[in-house]
């Protein structure tokens, strides 16, 4: 039997949690769905990631007024994704003062942006609920090329680009008087990493300098929070091992001169007994492994997904 294509079959709604993580942060985490970061400032509100549509992000709103009536002044894209940053509107409507990406995230939206829109849109129809109120795409009104520092009054927060791993802009969130790291898809705990877009050879290194940080606590692009230096590790270790044993498999794929599909099954037989259990595995798989294959091939720069490569590659690569 054909699989539903990526996560078209999953309805399921899911639990949404929204933890407080240290005086001043907050996680905004659901089941294996993205995550959202808040930092609550002595006379603002930052976002760190916006979900996929302004009528989706009412709710982290809500959520936010329940602990503060402060203005919501800044948002953060921890990378271009359209799930990520689609409901920004809903924080310009706030009053939003700034939407920060990286200079990598800005390039990345200005050459596929309306292309992945289209692509994850029909991927995972659930994480774009309310997508009629989407006004095209999200553009950066502040762009930084390494590390940019905000003062919310007293509190320091950090924007920083260390490197690429998921997506070649990616941007973390440091709050360093609390030890508390807004890591977007660059960290993942009990979901699968989507590696689509991903600089595979560069990503470990990336996460050895999130490591360096020290952090205490931890909100992972997907799953739950991470709460204490063991599980801030324990996040980065299983990250570490599932995009080093994606590539690894794609490097032996590409010497020993197999096709795509064969290297799909050979990388299953490495991945399966990790990491099949985990939350959107079998969407990612495909996707992550038609790139690894492409990186290890000398295709340095992610070709761009559309709706149509899409299917294609997920017809090709079915049983």
């Amino acid at each position: 039997m054909t699989k539903a294509f990526a996560s078209q079959a999953d309805l399921e709604a899911k639990k949404i949690t929204f933890t407080q993580l240290s005086e001043n942060t907050y996680a905004y985490t659901a089941e294996g769905d993205p995550n959202s970061g808040v930092v609550i400032g002595d006379d603002s509100v930052l976002i760190v990631d916006t979900t996929a549509t302004p009528a989706m992000a009412q709710d982290l709103i809500a959520k936010i007024r329940s602990v503060t009536d402060k203005p919501i002044k800044h948002v953060v894209l921890s990378h271009y994704h359209a799930v990520r940053v689609l409901g920004a509107s809903a924080y310009v409507a706030e009053g939003a003062q700034h939407v920060i990406a990286s200079r990598g995230t800005y390039e990345m939206i200005t050459e596929r942006g309306e292309a992945d829109m289209k692509s994850e849109i029909e991927r995972f129809p659930r994480l774009f609920a309310g997508v009629e109120t989407v006004p095209g795409l999200t553009w950066p009104t502040l762009v930084f090329e390494r590390e940019l520092t905000l003062f919310l009054g007293k509190l320091e927060v950090k924007i920083l680009h260390l490197g690429a791993g998921h997506t070649k802009g990616d941007t973390i969130v440091w709050v360093p008087s609390q030890k508390v790291l807004f890591s977007g898809d660059l960290v993942e705990y009990d979901a699968a990493c989507y590696c689509g877009d991903a600089q595979l050879e560069e990503w470990p290194a990336t996460l050895e300098a999130l490591r360096a940080l020290g952090a205490q606590a931890l909100v992972p692009g997907r799953g739950p929070a991470l709460i204490g230096a063991e599980q801030v590790k324990r996040g980065l270790d299983y990250t570490k091992d599932f995009v080093t044993t994606l590539y690894a498999q794609a490097e032996e794929a590409v010497a020993r001169k197999l096709d795509l599909k064969a290297a799909m099954a050979l990388t299953r037989e490495a991945m399966d007994p990790k990491f099949a259990q985990v939350f959107i595995y079998e969407h990612c798989l495909p996707f992550d492994v038609t790139r690894a294959y492409d990186e290890a091939s000398g295709i340095k720069h992610p070709r761009i997904w559309t709706a149509e490569r899409d299917q294609q590659m997920w017809a090709a690569l079915q049983e």
